[in-house]
């Protein structure tokens, strides 16, 4: 059944899709008055970072991370985050801003970037330690880079419908793990939209590469390099990339849950010989979990993840292999500098439309041949994507960016007729920066940075300290307030009590966490 034919069928059951839930994770680092990368540890009046629901960290102690529970609507969900991130600023300490920008402020050095810590407990450690492994795998420069998860999950009563009207002989969960798949398939198939029109990293510090592999960018100026038409530096191939996964033929296999389970389990299953290098342990201190090709399966970097439930106790895979999907997690977007809270209602409203689109699209396996393709587009538009006349392949064909797009386009604005008229004029809104790539936050942003004469650290520095400035003139929601106060205590009794409950080492701890995640 086509798209069109979908769409019809389920315009009587459109209401139901009102039942579909989202959340935000926002990242950003804690910046100090010269403009490097803060050395102070988590402030403690966020409570603990290991246990906290909404303030936690990433990969270093300065990288922190506003997490908004599901909500029903864009409104809600982007109310709780503007809140939270107002919180942020009243408490953090007066000489530190909040970097608004997912390319990093000046890097002093890979010392300079404290990796996170998260109590004496086995499950803290190994998360320190799982750090400490990206940071001597990748080094630690890489793991400062910033972005926005947008996580998605359909109503259950949308998908009971649609299972119904499918007329799927497979059962309920079965087909609902079909469906997520077929939608993640697309997401990775279409996913060099979401640079194109919402990436905002065309240019970067030069601290960033400083001693890095050869690479194509230009000079902006004196402390700034840039690609004149690329989209998001972050996606391209200076950013977070799995190239030695790659090279060890490990590749996450989006064509079934099954496959998706077992691509994982292969690499978190396959020795190392370069990492082996490194060693487990020095001086009695972790250096990594261990000397596979991932350590876990969170170092595979994906731009997006079908994920469980995350109230499940149980290891990640384990929890998707029993339990099925319960969302999906969106990986690819950039930080937008302008924007007070990185992205706005418009861009969550299109991304409604699009993961909708990615579900209901035919999705075959994606072949060997096909993800070459999608690996090369993803490149090209990270990088070039605003160059005139460019074009991806599709189909094993030579198309025209602006065609390829303004296709799909067309389509993400017959699914949003489903959500209602407050997505289509999104889509419509946004689709836009297809033909007028001028419109797009890159371009957006070079011309600005052209235009006041500033280079990379200048211009964003300017735009944390005035979004800052902006949410401290704004009026303060106790109750909320309260909330995360109570929150920061909470977490840190819980952080305790896991402490008081470990009853083994942390050597006993990780042989029996993998041995257990194998047998899962």
């Amino acid at each position: 059944m086509g798209l069109t034919e979908k769409i019809k069928q389920l315009k009587p059951y459109s209401a139901l899709l009102k039942g579909n839930l989202m959340g935000l994770e926002r990242e950003g680092l804690r910046v100090s008055r010269k403009g490097g990368i803060s050395q102070a540890p988590h402030p403690k009046v966020f409570g603990c970072a290991l246990t906290h629901p909404n303030i936690t960290t990433d990969f270093s102690e300065s990288l922190i991370e506003l997490v908004t529970p599901p909500s029903g609507s864009a409104k809600e969900m982007l109310a709780f985050l503007a809140k939270t991130q107002q919180y942020l600023y009243y408490h953090l300490p007066k000489d530190q801003s909040f970097w608004t920008a997912s390319m990093p402020c000046v890097i002093r050095g890979e010392t300079y970037i404290p990796i996170a810590q998260y109590g004496k407990s086995n499950r803290g450690q190994m998360k320190t330690a799982y750090r400490r492994g990206l940071a001597n795998r990748y080094g630690s420069t890489m793991q400062t880079i910033a972005g926005i998860h947008f996580n998605y999950s359909f109503a259950p009563d949308f998908f009971k419908q649609y299972h119904q009207l499918q007329a799927n002989c497979a059962t309920l969960r079965d087909f609902t793990d079909q469906s997520y798949m077929q939608l993640t398939r697309n997401v990775v198939r279409y996913g060099w939209l979401m640079p194109y029109l919402f990436g905002a990293s065309s240019a970067v510090c030069k601290s960033f590469l400083k001693g890095y592999r050869a690479h194509s960018l230009v000079e902006f100026n004196s402390s700034t390099l840039y690609e004149p038409y690329a989209t998001s530096l972050r996606m391209g191939d200076i950013g977070y990339q799995n190239l030695r996964e790659d090279e060890f033929g490990v590749k996450a296999n989006y064509n079934s849950l099954h496959h998706y389970i077992h691509s994982l389990n292969s690499g978190m299953q396959t020795p190392c010989a370069e990492y082996a290098q490194i060693g487990s342990k020095k001086q009695g201190q972790y250096q990594q979990l261990n000397t596979n090709v991932l350590q876990i399966e969170n170092e595979y970097y994906a731009s997006v993840r079908p994920k469980p439930n995350i109230n499940s106790s149980k290891k990640p895979l384990v929890a998707l292999a029993e339990d099925g999907i319960n969302y999906i997690e969106l990986r690819s977007l950039d930080i937008n500098p302008h924007l007070p809270l990185g992205i706005d209602e418009q861009q969550t409203e299109f991304l409604e439309a699009f993961l909708l689109f990615c579900l209901l699209e035919e999705s075959p396996a994606i072949s060997s041949r096909e993800q070459f393709e999608i690996d090369r587009n993803d490149q090209l538009v990270a990088h070039k994507g605003r160059q005139p006349e460019l074009n991806l392949i599709h189909q094993e064909q030579q198309v025209l960016l602006q065609d390829l797009g303004n296709t799909i386009m067309d389509k993400i604005l017959l699914c949003a007729e489903l959500l209602g008229a407050g997505k289509q004029a999104a889509v419509k809104e946004i689709g836009a920066r297809i033909t007028h790539s001028q419109r797009t936050p890159s371009a957006i942003i070079l011309q600005q940075m052209q235009a006041n004469k500033q280079g990379f650290f200048d211009y964003t520095d300017a735009l944390s300290k005035q979004h800052q400035k902006d949410f401290m003139a704004q009026k303060v929601d106790k109750a909320h307030f309260a909330y995360l106060d109570q929150q920061a205590k909470k977490s840190c009794q819980q952080q305790f009590a896991i402490e008081q409950a470990d009853n083994m080492s942390f050597d006993e701890y990780l042989a029996d966490y993998f041995r257990s995640n194998l047998d899962g």
